[in-house]
């Protein structure tokens, strides 16, 4: 168990005299650690330190980043069991599936720091025939002060693709974990500090939505939120108060399509592991799934096969984990009623909830408009549908409001299929696989969110464009003058008709 009074500020209040929040299992019920609410003075304070950090953390530059960087990569590659255990123990994912999330961001770590370099330095642009006397180029500054306010349900993973890019890019960064995962944050933070004791380049705020709020309008340059679609409106609205930039990751219901040359039993197990994997509580995990009529019985029995074999609890055994938030319980069992009530039939699992376990369920013949298809489920529960053809599938999957990300299954047109799906990113014949690929962006469209964490997107939304214009030698045409004379316009316009006045 953890008792933090007092995270990073020696100035702030102790003991009685501030509020706090426990955090527990959500398995076992046991008290892991208890945390301060950070107030509003604390954060801006926070901040203020974050502010001169930021700036000796720019001036160090790419090189002594990157080393920086690749030794916090070691600390946490040495310790990966340590903080998958923490991990484990605050929002109750299985060990060996909090040990595969912490493994899943080292490569980002890697390509951050290696890559910023060329993807945010100086680059020399063309400026034209009219404009040869001028040298271009443009650059990426770091904006200064990152406020990162992550989630709880990948609480290494998700955070970490805005710290580590936002780091890569030069910003110093002040982390606000969720409420459910303090101590995963503090970790992170804690290790950070040990390959950079000079300055607090990484600090860690603890507290509720009134902390987030906090430190949107503590004048960080930047937000980068990660949760529900309805949250981030809520911090949308305070980041507009002072102009404050957002990046936003929000809700999904993402599709897997499968069409009937698809290798069927891989899509099956990309199906149940990509949608009960973590116990449903991902972002981008499958929530429906759209098949060709014409395989659709076999897919069916495939899928059944392989939701037999699962198991939700709280012991080692069990393949999946709890729901860690436990109002979220409620509203899984709310859609899966609703769906049967609506003639919905549950093709495999269904077992009544017990606690904050909740069994997964293969459901089907469920109408669109029900909140199992319509609506984030975030729990272990996943909707069969068959459809006549893929251009059927295409268009029920991008009716949803949400658009983060998709699967599908197939051969001969796996990938025109794709590239039709509205999403911010797409896996074919695999699930997640953008997710855990550096080089590619990684965000939401509509009401999945807006902005890009990871890839050469994701180092360039933590920095500003600065462009540079130099003069190399007199214009022979004085464009921007009141030296300019008919005669020059007339020259001009010579040089217009032959650039841009076609045949």
């Amino acid at each position: 168990m953890t008792t933090v009074q007092d995270p990073r500020s020696d100035a702030a209040p102790t003991g009685e005299d501030r509020p706090t929040f426990e955090v527990r299992n959500p398995g076992t019920g046991d008290l892991v650690g208890t945390w301060p609410v950070q107030s509003e003075a604390e954060v801006e304070e926070t901040v203020a330190r974050a502010r001169l950090a930021a700036e000796w953390w720019a001036e160090i530059g790419y090189a002594e980043r990157r080393k920086r960087l690749d030794a916090f990569r070691g600390v946490i590659a040495r310790r990966i069991h340590q903080l998958a255990h923490l991990v484990h123990d605050e929002m109750g994912k299985p060990h060996s599936d909090a040990f595969l999330e912490v493994a899943l961001v080292l490569d980002h770590l890697a390509w951050a720091g290696k890559h910023a370099p060329k993807v945010l330095g100086q680059e020399r642009r063309s400026t034209g025939l009219i404009n040869a006397n001028l040298k271009a180029t443009v650059e990426h500054h770091p904006l200064g002060v990152v406020g990162v306010i992550g989630p709880w349900n990948y609480p290494v993973f998700t955070p970490m693709g805005s710290i580590v890019y936002a780091l890569a890019g030069g910003n110093a960064v002040v982390f606000k974990p969720s409420e459910f995962t303090p101590g995963v944050g503090a970790w992170l933070v804690a290790a950070f500090a040990e390959v950079v004791p000079e300055h607090p380049v990484l600090q860690l705020v603890t507290g509720d939505g009134s902390t987030g709020a906090a430190l949107c309008r503590a004048g960080v340059d930047k937000v980068a939120f990660t949760g529900s679609t309805a949250t981030a409106k809520r911090v949308m609205a305070t980041c507009a108060e002072t102009l404050t930039p957002l990046v936003a990751e929000c809700g999904g219901k993402d599709a897997l399509i499968v069409d009937r040359d698809a290798d069927l039993a891989a899509a099956a197990d990309g199906a149940v592991w990509g949608g009960i994997a973590n116990a449903g509580q991902t972002c981008i995990g499958v929530e429906r799934i759209y098949v060709h009529q014409d395989v659709a019985a076999e897919l069916a029995r495939l899928l059944v096969e392989r939701f037999d074999d699962l198991r939700a609890g709280a012991d080692p055994a069990a393949a999946v984990g709890p729901i860690t938030m436990p109002s979220q319980v409620r509203i899984i069992d709310q859609h899966v009623a609703d769906a049967k009530a609506a003639g919905g039939r549950v093709l495999a699992g269904g077992a009544p909830t017990q606690g904050q376990v909740v069994q997964p369920t293969l459901l089907t013949d469920v109408p669109e408009d029900c909140a199992a298809v319509a609506e984030e489920t975030f729990g272990p529960t996943l909707v069969l549908r068959a459809v006549r053809d893929m251009d059927e599938a295409v268009t029920l999957t991008n009716a949803s409001r949400y658009h983060l990300g998709a699967s599908v299954y197939g051969k001969a047109g796996a990938e025109r299929v794709a590239r039709r799906i509205r999403s911010g990113m797409v896996s074919v014949n695999s699930v997640l696989a953008f997710a855990i690929v550096p080089t590619v962006p990684f965000g939401g469209v509509g009401d999945s969110g807006f902005g890009r964490i990871h890839g050469e997107e994701g180092l360039k939304e933590f920095c500003y464009s600065h462009s540079v214009v130099r003069q190399r030698w007199k214009a022979p045409l004085p464009l921007t003058s009141f030296a300019r004379t008919a005669k020059h316009e007339e020259t001009l316009g010579k040089i217009i008709a032959l650039l841009h006045g076609g045949k």
